[in-house]
């Protein structure tokens, strides 16, 4: 089997050698950049499975770098990062991370949560399903893309990740929890505030096209669920 590609975005030279030489041991191949500009010529011109993402950096930001690549790569993004505060953590999670690992890390850890998002690539990729609808959205889960009233609703990763989530389970509740771990891909119930935020951003993105109905509900107490109502 192929090994799979991994990107290492990170300004300082002890933390990139360390990762990468841990991974080239479990047989990964292994890119590395100092910065955002280098991960961008790399990013856009080698096949990438999965990108470790450092958040301050020098120039452009880890944060911006993530928003700007999600257009064109749909890896998944693990933020390695010093900052531990909440509203952090939820921020990169929010605008398309898939994980947040805060420094110092364990590299079995890090090993762990890679393994983890990759794997869970896979069973994305054996979806059989192509075209999903529901009154006037519609999933296209080959292009990843998202058509409202035939206008393309430019979403994040995990906005659109959740809207098919919830496209493929529909009327059933799902809690804060549910979402993130099915989303995520981790047992967790920190950073949950950052599933109410994307689900927020899908609403708005939604609106702009279809004022007339509502297709994520809340339901108070339990979570949310696809279900299309009219206002």
């Amino acid at each position: 089997m192929q090994s799979k590609v991994i990107l290492i975005v990170d300004d300082e030279d002890d933390i990139r050698n360390m990762i990468k030489n841990y991974l080239e041991m479990h047989n990964y191949k292994v890119l590395t950049a100092k910065n955002s500009e280098e991960a961008f010529n790399i990013a856009l011109t080698s096949v990438v499975d999965l990108i470790l993402l450092d958040i301050m950096m020098p120039g452009i930001d880890g944060l911006n770098f993530c928003r700007n690549v999600r257009d064109k790569l749909n890896c998944p993004i693990i933020f390695l990062s010093a900052k531990t505060l909440e509203e952090d953590i939820i921020k990169a999670l929010s605008i398309g991370g898939d994980d947040y690992i805060t420094k110092p890390f364990s590299l079995k850890e890090l090993m762990a949560r890679i393994e983890s998002h990759l794997r869970r690539e896979e069973r994305l990729k054996l979806k059989n399903i192509n075209v999903i609808r529901s009154g006037n959205i519609l999933l296209d889960v080959f292009s990843k893309e998202v058509f409202c009233r035939g206008h393309k609703v430019v979403l994040t990763k995990k906005e659109y990740e959740i809207v098919e989530f919830l496209l493929l389970h529909k009327n059933i509740i799902y809690s804060r929890e549910k979402l993130f771990e099915n989303i995520w891909g981790l047992d967790s119930d920190s950073n949950l505030e950052a599933v109410t935020e994307v689900i927020k951003n899908i609403r708005k993105k939604f609106k702009e096209y279809d004022n007339e109905n509502t297709y994520i509900q809340t339901v108070y107490g339990l979570g949310y669920k696809w279900e299309l109502r009219h206002e």
